[in-house]
């Protein structure tokens, strides 16, 4: 296979299934009354979901405009905000000692939400940045429906397993993140590889907005659940959901929707910055909280799970 067809066959092939696999695999860990917590934690969620879907591109909208950037960094600046949470953010909200229930119910929820929200902003920003006479349109219908079927279908079928394996969907369900984990590793290999002669150039001009982002989204996250009063877990999982992005998503619109590697640069240097200040914020918020290991237990309906402390 030659370099030109391994690098379509990665972009139109391998990135979608991966994509498809991880999001099935949050599918997973989820049951239909995970839903239901949006009603009954309205706060929570409530706050969770507004700076996700509102504030955070608003942030990334105002950073790529008043910083230095060439447009196609600044498109993948909004290709990340626009791509929140992630099965990444799940597992640093468990290594947190976070509410995981409340992290998984807000990439789900976000996840359904984005699928409309996605092209409609990303065309005004392809506009704003690009220029209006842009070669770099996306057709709103057969995005959106690109998007369901890497974000909607997978999570459905996940969900499926779990209703009629749930033995099978729990054992499969810890490898999800490592797999994530992994495939971001390769994918950011794969990039500098066949990209090798900007990369310098690209980490230069995209690393400083991706470490602003990156610690301005968790702030955003953590404060907004100091003012809302939130309990210690859901203020650890508000922070990390907000602060971390789903990169492998944004990456696969840069590379296989717009079919274009220099915007996929920012969501992969961001992905090496916010993977470095997850970890530090890891220690930050179990050190501050003193939170000891959660429990799964069953709600009076033996369906929903909630997280608790022990104590």
């Amino acid at each position: 296979m030659e370099g030109t067809e391994l690098i379509r066959f990665v972009n139109t092939q391998v990135v979608p299934i991966c994509i498809f696999l991880i999001m099935m695999g949050m599918g997973l860990s989820l049951v239909p009354n995970d839903f239901k917590r949006v009603l009954k934690y309205p706060k929570a969620v409530s706050v969770g979901l507004v700076n996700q879907l509102i504030f955070l591109p608003l942030i990334g909208f105002t950073l790529a405009t008043v910083m230095p950037l060439e447009p196609e960094y600044a498109v993948g600046v909004m290709l990340l905000v626009l791509c929140p949470g992630g099965t990444t953010s799940n597992m640093f909200t468990h290594l947190a000692k976070g509410d995981v229930a409340l992290s998984v119910t807000m990439t789900a929820v976000a996840s359904l939400i984005t699928v409309f929200t996605i092209p409609v902003v990303l065309n005004l920003s392809l506009k704003h940045f690009m220029g209006e006479g842009s070669e770099f349109q996306l057709p709103m219908v057969a995005t959106m429906l690109s998007l369901m079927k890497l974000t909607i279908v997978p999570i459905g079928i996940g969900m499926l397993i779990k209703s009629f394996a749930p033995r099978f969907a729990n054992s499969t369900q810890a490898y999800v993140s490592k797999l994530g984990i992994l495939f971001l590793t390769l994918l950011i290999i794969f990039l500098t590889y066949i990209q090798q002669d900007i990369v310098l150039q690209a980490f230069i001009a995209a690393g400083p907005i991706s470490l602003v982002l990156n610690i301005s989204t968790m702030a955003l996250g953590y404060y907004s659940s100091k003012w809302f009063k939130l309990s210690p877990a859901q203020t650890s999982s508000i922070t990390i959901e907000v602060g971390l992005q789903n990169s492998t998503l944004s990456m696969f619109m840069a590379l296989t929707l717009l079919a274009n590697y220099k915007m996929s640069f920012t969501p992969a240097i961001y992905t090496l910055v916010m993977l470095f200040t997850a970890g530090i914020l890891v220690r930050f918020l179990r050190s501050k909280y003193h939170l000891k290991p959660q429990h799964i237990i069953n709600d009076h309906d033996n369906t929903m799970p909630v997280t608790v402390n022990k104590n």
